[in-house]
């Protein structure tokens, strides 16, 4: 930071900065502790001197006020701080000079040739001195670091608001390789069934132009509750048991009490879908899926079985659907997710999910 320039804090300014309440708590109480000693050797009554004390303590202070504001702009060799603890050092001295002048009677001799007045300038002016400037430097330092933690804390913040960005941009860029997979392997399959002059084609379509009204308009959603990927994963297997009549059977289990729990877009579809494909698909005999969703304290499993080919017939590698899934739950549950595969005797594949049990938000 500049040290000729002001900081520029969301503090008060103007007239606000200056008659800051905690500035005048603060300058009152510093004076107060300065004057209370000082009162016991004053001639006069003591309420004079304090009345003039507290006046001097409120100069210093609009003083070192002033001149964190005032001029906007210094030159590079002199420091703003340095000006501040100067003005405040002039301020007590003038201060008390004026005082003295006004409560002067017109006709008296000038206080400076008094020598009782002369010495209760001294005690107002000289303690002050050695007081003040070190007074304004502490409280200089103090704003320094009020600076500090300031700038430190909205750095926090920039970083945190990046951070929710880049995490944003990573959630849509998987959403986007996730969405034309789905959307290109239906397309596929309609097409080899109008290819091979299949009569299910018409009805296969007019399936899949009903998934579609329901998976497109929440693409680009990152949550949502339960009930709408079963509604998908419905659709979907709907759409897939009318190309694979004879090779396609499932069925899904809700346990009551889920359907609002919070779900990644397209997680239980993800699962499904890979079941499908690197399950039911590869099998001469097809087979059957199970989806399963269940509440067990505070978490929630979601689990998918087939009885296709299985892991091994299949390959070790299941696409990039389910790397895609496992990168995604990193992300929105901060590791509080896991996805497991396992071998289901005598074939097939159990995908379960384990998720935190987190409502969603009416």
């Amino acid at each position: 930071m500049n040290p000729s320039r002001p900081p520029s804090t969301g503090k008060p300014q103007g007239l606000a900065l200056l008659l800051n309440t905690r500035r005048l708590r603060v300058s009152g109480i510093a004076t107060l502790l300065l004057a209370l000693p000082l009162s016991l050797t004053w001639q006069d009554p003591a309420w004079t001197f304090f009345l003039r004390a507290f006046a001097v303590g409120f100069c210093a202070m609009l003083a070192f006020g002033l001149f964190e504001q005032w001029p906007r702009r210094l030159p590079p060799w002199l420091a703003r701080w340095a000006l501040q603890v100067l003005a405040v050092a002039v301020a007590i001295p003038l201060t008390t000079v004026i005082i003295y002048v006004l409560s002067t009677a017109p006709d008296a001799p000038p206080f400076w040739k008094v020598q009782g007045r002369l010495a209760g300038f001294g005690i107002l002016t000289l303690p002050a001195l050695l007081i003040a400037p070190w007074v304004a430097l502490s409280a200089l330092v103090r704003q320094r670091e009020a600076w500090a933690r300031e700038q430190a804390l909205a750095f926090e913040l920039e970083r945190s608001e990046l951070a929710r960005q880049a995490l944003d941009a990573r959630m849509r860029l998987l959403s986007a390789q996730v969405q034309p997979h789905f959307l290109f392997n239906t397309l596929a399959n309609v097409h080899a069934l109008v290819e091979t002059g299949s009569p299910r084609a018409a009805p296969v379509l007019e399936q899949l132009i009903e998934y579609l009204r329901a998976a497109v308009p929440r693409l680009d959603e990152t949550h949502s509750p339960l009930s709408q990927e079963l509604d998908l994963v419905r659709a979907y297997l709907g759409l897939m048991q009318m190309r694979l009549p004879d090779r396609l059977a499932f069925g899904i289990t809700v346990e009551p009490g889920t359907e609002r729990l919070r779900c990644p877009a397209m997680t239980l579809l993800t699962l499904v879908e890979n079941a499908v494909r690197h399950g039911i698909d590869p099998s001469e005999e097809g087979g059957r899926i199970d989806v399963s969703v269940r509440r067990e304290g505070g978490r929630c499993r979601l689990q998918v079985r087939d009885t296709g080919v299985g892991l091994r017939a299949s390959g070790s590698g299941l696409g990039t659907g389910l790397a895609g899934l496992r990168e995604r739950l990193a992300l929105v549950f901060d590791g509080d997710a896991t996805l497991t595969l396992r071998e289901v005797v005598p074939h097939g594949v159990c995908a379960e999910l384990d998720l935190p049990a987190q409502e969603m938000a009416t």
